[in-house]
């Protein structure tokens, strides 16, 4: 299998940990261990510790712990232990199943733009990929008419993320299940991409169930690293039958084998704190959405952006005469804010935006980024377009 270059990973590697702004993170703000110890409860923290520092790191259990996949489990409304495979991240979630389900000649529906992976990996595989847009051209929704259009009866996977990474576009309820039910009339799969699972912003729209909950031909993947601000981590999870799961498992054998011990057991003490987490993280994007819309409102004249309605991204579109990867370098290296170039998403005179960062650093990268416009606008600076 011969796989195309990640496009926005590479251009995210040449700037993310040099800049002092990084304003195109696409989860939330980093949690630390002693961030994590400090959600449980003062008495018990010096022992939850101890416990932790005793771990030997030796390997752990190949598919993650029980007592992991149970909490994980306990998350949706049917299945087990069984039905979860904890893996590398969400990003070898979707490498596990796109290879253990699909065949060269299988058609694939995936979102775009959209994380590379989902259309890139089948593409590898030798399948039909079939392009489901979702931008401005949808209103940054997700156009299920169209959807209906590249469904074929050769059709063996829908892949679906929500909220939607770049644009937070959401699908709602009913919609999901319209897509679910599509699925099923030709016998093909739903792999519902869930990173942004339990990121609810205000004033935003209701989230979909899990896909995994909708029936047999759902899968969800999931991961604690956007979240839960833990990527670090590297804690995904697959959501699906105990048969794929157990094909999964087979081939994740010679992959990575088995999660870290110990990030399995710092994975248990986030899940048993995610509504703290959550209500942590509620605070950061009530934040930066207000800062945000209020400078997004001082530009309204050459820059615009539908906020996201779930999720920490959404685009932002400026009428500047500069290419957006031009445009995304020299916010690094002159003004150390990153922003995401709309190119590595197919949209030139965008920038990818998410607001998950710490509000203080968020308001000063915005600031810092509003001058290097500035200089754009007034032609301080040379530009190509």
């Amino acid at each position: 299998m011969k796989l195309e270059s990640f496009l926005l990973e590479r251009l995210m590697t040449r700037h993310e940990t040099h800049v002092q702004y990084d304003i195109a993170e696409s989860g939330i703000l980093p949690l630390t261990t002693n961030d994590l110890l400090d959600f449980e409860p003062v008495e018990q923290r010096a022992a939850t510790l101890d416990r932790l520092m005793a771990i030997p790191l030796g390997y752990s259990e190949a598919r993650g712990t029980l007592a992991l996949r149970q909490q994980l489990a306990a998350t949706y409304a049917r299945g087990d232990a069984d039905h979860i495979l904890v893996t590398t991240g969400a990003i070898e979630a979707n490498f596990l199943l796109f290879n253990v389900l699909l065949d060269a000649g299988d058609h694939v529906i995936a979102p775009y733009p959209a994380y590379q992976q989902l259309y890139s990996v089948p593409k590898a595989i030798g399948c039909d990929v079939s392009l489901w847009h979702v931008g401005p051209e949808t209103g940054y929704r997700y156009d299920l008419k169209a959807l209906e259009r590249l469904l074929t009866p050769r059709t063996r996977i829908i892949v679906v993320n929500t909220p939607h990474n770049p644009t937070g576009a959401m699908m709602p309820p009913a919609d999901a299940a319209r897509v679910y039910a599509m699925a099923e009339s030709v016998g093909a799969t739903v792999i519902g991409d869930e990173a942004y699972r339990w990121l609810a912003v205000p004033g935003g729209e209701p989230f979909a169930p899990p896909m995994f909950d909708l029936g047999p031909r759902g899968i969800s993947v999931g991961t604690l690293s956007k979240p839960f601000g833990l990527p670090g981590l590297r804690i995904g999870w697959i959501a699906a039958s105990p048969d794929l799961v157990e094909k999964c498992w087979a081939m994740r054998d010679y992959i990575t084998l088995s999660p870290g011990k110990l990030n399995d057991a710092l994975a248990i003490l986030a899940m048993t704190h995610r509504e703290g987490i959550i209500a942590r993280n509620r605070r950061i994007i009530e934040a930066n959405l207000a800062t945000a819309g209020a400078w997004m409102a001082a530009r309204a004249s050459w820059m615009t952006w539908t906020p996201p309605r779930g999720g920490l991204l959404a685009l932002l579109k400026y009428n500047l005469p500069i290419d957006s990867l031009t445009l995304a370098d020299r916010l690094a290296t002159e003004h150390s804010v990153m922003l995401a170039p709309g190119s590595a998403f197919g949209y030139e005179h965008h920038l990818r935006l998410g607001i998950g960062q710490r509000p203080d650093i968020f308001a000063e990268g915005l600031e810092r980024a509003g001058k290097c416009f500035d200089e754009v606008r007034s032609a301080k600076v040379d530009v190509r377009s």
